[in-house]
Order: structure tokens, then sequence, then C-alpha cells
């Protein structure tokens, strides 16, 4: 082979391997952003947390920025990088082989942001074609390589305001639907639920129990956003619903506000509030002011009701506050003068028992298909409103029977070699941490637990990872940690309450933690799943 059919073939390799690669990486971007909700503030945030980090400083892209200019000093470092994009390349098609590639959901936006993501790479690709300097090539090829995360940013930042107008089209149309269904005025009652957790099962166990003497509308899953609630209006309400639930979520100051500008709530429910999502916030105030219910109280109408948690500090501080009727709820009614309350509770491996009272002498016995003692709460909110809603004691019996076990946000389920898997592993907050542990604490035979760090903490971080890593000493025997934010801090409060600090492990490879489960536990163990663990894990386990 001659010297310039040695340069053809190199030039044309690396074209087509360094295209293969961008593919990935533009999918990546676009997931992340995707994850984040478009949020900048989220999105930043992101690059605190070790593996925001590791994208930014990892060993490859040092190499990568070291061999910029020794491109330029020599050709034959272009079969370095030739050599480094093959080695990325088959690592993309292995791990699209696994189906372990992170890529965005299909929706009608990310479509859009991947074929702009896509004709930008494909541009400069078809740009690069003619070219027959090998250094010229190799460098420009670096220089979109390294700065990939920067110019896919872009384009997601460049296209946002063309979504920002559709939405602005989408809220508007749901505001005038909202307004034809006079939702103060008899024609539909809506129910704004907010807080820090607890808000999607408190959803489910009042529109199944509301159900019972209503046509009830709810907005889908964990779709708490302007948009998720938007769509919903302007798709699924129809004239014939008396009751519209909605979820509210947001991450900064005035958020809730928007949502009940749009919505109009009559009815209220804080469900909890702590320091999850303090770092979008900016500070526990501007939390407070959102998640913690101040906005939803402001914005119900005179003859509104509020509902609260008076289990929770922040939740009794704003019942202290509150103008229009109000109502709190809680576990342990010797601690607070509550409107409705539960005793003899009892929490077994797949339901809840307790009895709930209320100030009129009200007292109803509940079973119900759900894991987790955190439950009781989430249901003494929707019995509450229930009850104001005009639902009898016999009403809600009937609808507390329309409760799955999923509803509660916890399932458990039968692993490979019979292993109890106990899947929490949609999303996690401080308290839903704990209580899940609790819930870890009924099984009698060997547990352990598998997470991640919780991100978005804030200054808390430190010192909410700590009381975790408490916890787990005192019910598993094992924990394996997926990240490595706080894991030093969640060791030392693990190791300070007796744990050895070999039961406490970190790892992100699924294979590895699947090995060290399959160790540990037997027949019967319990593995609790607690927050975004890595789906392979999960299909490896079950």
């Amino acid at each position: 082979m001659t010297r310039g059919e040695f340069m053809d073939f190199l030039i044309n390799a690396l074209l087509w391997l360094w295209l293969a690669r961008t593919i990935k990486f533009v999918l990546f971007w676009i997931y992340l952003w995707q994850l984040k909700e478009y949020h900048i503030p989220r999105f930043i945030d992101h690059f605190r947390t070790h593996k925001g980090k590791k994208l930014i400083f990892n060993p490859l892209l040092l190499v990568k920025i070291i061999l910029l200019p020794l491109l330029l000093l020599n050709t034959l470092f272009g079969w370095v990088l030739l050599g480094m994009y093959l080695a990325e390349t088959l690592l993309f098609l292995y791990g699209t082989a696994r189906r372990n590639v992170k890529k965005p959901k299909i929706t009608f936006k990310t479509r859009i942001l991947v074929l702009a993501g896509f004709l930008v790479t494909g541009l400069f690709f078809w740009s690069m074609l003619g070219i027959k300097d090998v250094t010229l090539l190799a460098v420009s090829l670096l220089l979109f390589d390294i700065l990939t995360p920067i110019i896919i940013s872009s384009v997601v930042l460049l296209i946002q305001p063309f979504f920002v107008m559709a939405r602005f089209r989408i809220l508007e149309k749901a505001r005038r639907k909202m307004a034809t269904m006079n939702p103060l005025f008899g024609g539909l009652t809506v129910i704004g639920i907010t807080g820090s957790y607890g808000k999607t099962s408190t959803k489910e166990f009042l529109r199944a129990i509301l159900s019972v003497k209503f046509d009830v509308l709810s907005t889908p899953e964990h779709k708490n956003s302007e948009m998720g609630i938007a769509q919903t209006i302007t798709e699924d309400l129809k004239p014939n619903h008396k009751i519209f639930i909605v979820e509210m979520g947001a991450y900064q100051k005035g958020g809730i506000k928007l949502l009940c500008d749009m919505v109009r709530p009559v009815i209220g429910v804080v469900t909890g509030v702590n320091e999850q999502h303090l770092a979008t916030f900016g500070s526990l105030d501007n939390l407070l002011s959102a998640e913690g219910g101040r906005e939803l109280a402001a914005n119900l109408p005179e003859h509104g009701l509020m509902v609260v948690n008076g289990d929770n500090k922040y939740c009794l501080d704003l019942y202290k506050k509150i103008t229009v009727k109000k109502k709190l709820y809680t576990t342990d009614h010797g601690k607070v003068d509550s409107d409705m309350w539960a005793e003899h509770i009892q929490a077994h491996r797949e339901k809840l028992s307790f009895i709930a009272r209320d100030k009129e002498g009200g007292v109803v016995h509940i079973d119900v298909n759900v894991a987790g003692k955190q439950n009781v709460q989430n249901m003494l909110a929707a019995i509450t409103v229930a009850r104001h809603l005009g639902l009898t004691f016999d009403q809600i019996i009937e609808g507390v029977k329309r409760i799955f076990p999923h509803h509660g946000g916890m399932v458990v389920k039968r692993g490979k070699f019979g292993i109890e898997i106990i899947d929490s592993s949609y999303s996690s907050n401080p308290d839903g941490v704990m209580a899940d542990l609790n819930y870890l604490d009924i099984f009698d035979s060997k547990k352990m637990i598998v997470m991640p760090c919780l991100i978005e903490l804030g200054e808390k971080s430190k010192e909410v990872h700590y009381r975790i890593g408490k916890k787990i000493a005192k019910v598993a025997g094992m924990a394996v940690i997926t990240t490595r934010d706080q894991f030093e801090e969640l060791k030392r409060g693990a190791i300070e309450a007796g744990m050895a600090p070999e039961k406490l492990i970190f790892s992100e490879k699924p294979a590895e933690i699947f090995t060290i489960v399959t160790t540990f536990c037997k027949k019967g163990d319990a593995v609790l799943l607690e927050g975004r663990v890595p789906g392979h894990l999960i299909d490896l386990l079950l």
C-alpha cells in the first residue's frame, strides 16, 4: 500500500469512526437536557455532582486536549486519534447491544432536537469530506469532539424559544378551557397537591377514593409541570369531570403560582417538605414559597380549603399562617391538635392497617394494599379531602379497595434466587429514604440497600447523607452506593453507628452490584432499590 493509500485510509477511517462516536454523544447530551427538564439551573447543578464532574474532568478528554497541539506537530498522532475513535465506537456498539446507551425518551421535542443535532453534525461531516490534509482533518474533528457539549447545548438553547412560543399557546389554550369549566362556580372542583415528597401517591389514593362518587381526572403519573398539566387539560379534561386532581411541581419561586393561575384550585394539599431541590431553588425561603405551599395557600379562593401534613415542621409553620379554611392531618394526635389522625398503625410487608379518626367523632378502619408506613400520611390526606367533599366512611372504604400496590410508590417483587426485591427506584428524597429503610426493617431476614447519593440538596447535602448513613447502619447488613458525591459522608455516618467499613461499598457497575447482592443475599433475604439505580441492575435482579 502506497503512502497516498495509507493517508486515504486514515482520512476515511477517521471520518466514519468520528461520526459513529459523535452520534452517541449527540444523543447523550440531549438525554441529559431532557432528564433535567430543559431547566438551566438543574442542568448546571448536575456538574456539581461526581458524575457531572467526570463529564468535564476525565482522562480521555484531557488526552484529547493534549493531543490537539500534538496533531499540528506530527501527522502520526492522527493514528492515536484513530485508535481512540475506534475504541469509542466499539464501546458505543457494545453499549447499544447491551441496551445500555443513554438516549432521550422519544417525544415531539426530542425528535426535533435529535434531528437538529444530527443536522449540525451531518453538515460538519459533509464539510470535512473534501479535506485531504490529515492534520487539518484530525484537528477539525477533534475540536468538534471536545466542543460537542457546548455545540449540542447551544442547539437546545437556540431551539428552546420556538418551544417556548408553542408552550405559551398550549398554556393559553389550557387557561381558556379551564375558564369555561367555571371551577370557582360549581362546574369543576380542582384539587392542587404540592410538596417535596408524597405528591404522586396522595394523588393516586385521592383519585381512587373520589372515583366512588365523582367523575375524576388526575394528571398522569409524575407529570407535574406546566406543560404536563396543560396537555392533560387540553387533551383529557371533559365536561363530565367533576373533580380534577393536579399534582404540582416546581423548581423555582413562583412556579406553583403559575400553575394556580392556570388551574385555579379550590382545595390545596401540602404533603410534606424537606431539603430536596434546595440547590435549584437557591434558598430555603424560595423552596417554602413554592413546594412548601405558601403560593398554593395564597391562591385559593375565600371559600377554599388547605389540607396540611401535621407531622412535618415546615407544614406546621405554614398552617399557623394560613388565612383560608384549613385542616390538619397527623399520625400522632397527641402532639398536634389535628382534624384527622391515625391510630393503631400496623405496617406489613404488602399492606397497611390503621384506624382513622376525625374531630367530629368519625372513625374508620383502613386496610390498604400498599407498602410503607409513610403512606399512612398520604392516605390521611386523601381521606381528609374526601370527607370534606361529602364522602361517607363506607364510600371511602370502597374507594380504598381501588388502590393497588404501585400507587404507593414502592412494590415488592420476587427476584432471582428467591431474593425479595423492594423496588422504590423511580426517585428519592431524604424523608423517602428514611421511610423506605423503616419498611426494610420489617423483614426478618438479611437486609441490604442499593442507592445513589441524593442530588439537589444544596448546603444540606452533607448533613442529610450523614443521617442516612446512620440509619442504614441500624437497618441493613450491607449497602451499595452507586454514586460518589456524598459517599464518604454517608460512610462516616454508617461507621459511627456501628457498621463495618467493608459493608458499605461504592460501585456503579450493574454486573458488579449484582454479584455483591447475590453473594450477600439468599432466598428470602431483602434488597431495597432506592432512587435511580442503574436500570440494567433491575433487569439482572428480576
